[in-house]
């Protein structure tokens, strides 16, 4: 089968590898319809987040048909139509059980305290090969994998698979409330749902910031204030939109990607944060849901100590989330699709992920899905 695999940083290629194969009774094999590229796809390509094993297959965004079942995933059938959560949980140890999915004792192989297990990650995240491939191996298929309704359309249903989650999953931590003024850091896809979320959660104002324009002008589409970080001191700006009290609730949907004006990617990795606490009103919440790799330990933590400042953070429990937000998505309420910007074939997939890294306009989301044919082995280095 064609898959996107890690080779080293910045060599990435379309590959012929084997099919995957039961393991256990509580894998399953699905047929990827639907994948797509996501931010964190890039920090391992260059290498913000270490350790990754060559020969990885790339991914965590997937929906597809159950091929094949092991003998104790009693809910599902061959021929379901599922969504797959990016991080990966038992489902029955005391995390689990607590809603806390990504940080499940049992599905990480390097141990309970190695953290969120998740597909197409690093060593330390499993590994597990990816989704960004024609099938993939899902493990403890009985809890991850969750069937789709007829209504919903790949186009909405790969949203589900990651962004939307962790979208909500940061309105959620952010703990906003009724009439909250919200501000989000990255208008990226993530922060197009965390914008959407902080909406149903009843916040009343949000203030988008970013400088790339095709992403603001989504985010105003969205309602949102916008604000070019590039044009104007975004501490400032939110500061002047709300009298000077600044944002009851922050969200920082960007992480070490953030920078500076004129500094590229990565160069100031705690630059979101050095902004979102002044930005902040005293006693808010600041939820942070960008990546942040193990070796980052820059922080503000006298300034917002003594602003009283709240912190969230964290890796998506996405599974939690899953059902109401197919609900959402069935009834209407939401429409991720709308998110969703190109489409590629897989075989196009290398591609892809350079017009995605180069933040072009209409590069806002790229979902990937099969192809009939096509040769393997092409790659990118650099």
């Amino acid at each position: 089968m064609k898959a996107v695999v890690f080779h080293d940083i910045g060599d990435i290629r379309l590959d012929e590898v084997a099919e995957p194969s039961l393991r256990g009774p509580t894998d399953a094999i699905v047929r990827i319809t639907t994948s797509a590229i996501c931010g964190t796809d890039l920090h391992m390509v260059r290498g913000t987040m270490p350790g990754m094993k060559p020969g990885t297959i790339l991914g965590h965004e997937g929906i597809g048909i159950v091929e094949e079942l092991g003998a104790d995933v009693r809910n599902l059938k061959v021929g379901d139509r599922v969504v797959i959560p990016s991080t990966i949980g038992c489902g029955w140890c005391a995390y689990c059980r607590s809603g806390y999915l990504a940080q499940c004792d049992t599905a990480n192989p390097n141990g309970p305290q190695a953290g969120t297990a998740f597909f197409g990650g690093p060593e330390q995240t499993g590994p597990f090969d990816g989704l960004q491939a024609e099938y993939a191996r899902v493990p403890h298929a009985n809890v991850g994998l969750m069937r789709l309704p007829d209504g919903i359309s790949d186009d909405q249903a790969i949203m589900l698979s990651d962004i939307f989650p962790t979208g909500y999953f940061g309105a959620d931590i952010a703990e906003i409330t009724e009439g909250d003024t919200v501000a989000v850091f990255g208008c990226g896809p993530v922060g197009q749902f965390a914008i959407i979320s902080a909406r149903l959660l009843g916040a009343e104002r949000v203030i988008a910031v970013d400088r790339l324009p095709d992403r603001l002008e989504a985010a105003r589409a969205q309602g949102a204030e916008i604000v070019n970080f590039e044009e104007e001191d975004p501490v400032e700006a939110i500061r002047a939109l709300t009298g000077g009290i600044g944002a009851d609730r922050v969200i920082d949907a960007v992480g070490v990607d953030a920078a500076a004006p004129g500094s590229p990617p990565g160069a100031d990795s705690a630059q979101v944060l050095d902004w979102a606490i002044p930005a902040m009103a005293k006693a808010g919440t600041l939820a942070i849901i960008g990546v942040y790799p193990q070796q980052i330990r820059s922080f503000p933590i006298g300034q917002a100590m003594n602003r009283n400042v709240t912190i969230n953070m964290g890796n998506c429990n996405h599974r939690r989330y899953l059902p109401r937000l197919i609900d959402l998505v069935q009834s209407g309420a939401v429409d991720p699709a709308k998110v969703l910007t190109r489409h590629r074939p897989i075989l196009s997939a290398i591609d892809a992920y350079q017009a995605f890294d180069s933040q072009g306009d209409g590069w806002l989301k790229v979902a990937l899905t099969p192809a009939a044919n096509g040769a393997a082995g092409h790659g990118i280095k650099g």
